[in-house]
């Protein structure tokens, strides 16, 4: 602002200077100083347009700020009803024992792909589990005598199953 002014009033003093009539001199200094209010008013005028500007700007970005965080708090409410309830164990495993055929529940947290075997909690005998249920058979299907709907089948190709299907056959005669 001070270079403004120090030009301002070179240019004064060069008028001061240049003319010699102390009325023209008097008018050129007034008008040079209404040409200056005139320029001035329309500097604040724009910078007051601006500060307007970037004021909206500002509470817009504020206002899509917040609606970002509701929904960035949606998506993690989401994630964690769908992932959290797995890591924390909240679903029940149903198991039925080949040798007694005692149905038992566990947590499934306690039953990760590492664990290869459990105790039957009725008869003590151990139950292999097997996490890669290769068997091609749908869950309704009779396949595997039944062991698929166990929880104790180790996989079976269409050969195994055909094999037990005519095992039961002739048990059935």
């Amino acid at each position: 602002m001070s270079n403004l002014k120090s030009e301002y009033d070179r240019i004064l003093s060069e008028i001061e200077q240049a003319i010699s009539n102390e009325e023209e001199k008097k008018i050129v200094k007034e008008k040079v100083s209404e040409l200056s209010m005139i320029f001035m008013n329309a500097m604040e005028n724009m910078s007051n347009v601006i500060e307007n500007k970037l004021k909206e700007m500002e509470e817009k970005q504020n206002s899509l700020d917040n609606k970002l965080n509701k929904i960035q708090n949606t998506v993690n409410e989401i994630e964690s009803d769908i992932y959290d309830e797995e890591e924390i164990g909240e679903y029940d495993f149903e198991i039925v024992c080949p040798y007694c055929n005692n149905e038992f529940v566990t947590d499934l947290s306690l039953m990760n792909e590492e664990k290869t075997e459990i105790k039957c909690p009725e008869c003590n005998n151990i139950i292999e589990l097997d996490w890669n249920d290769d068997c091609d058979c749908e869950e309704d299907d009779d396949c595997c005598s039944g062991h698929h709907h166990c929880g104790s089948c180790h996989g079976c190709s269409d050969e195994d199953c055909e094999e037990d299907e005519e095992e039961n056959e002739d048990e059935d005669m």
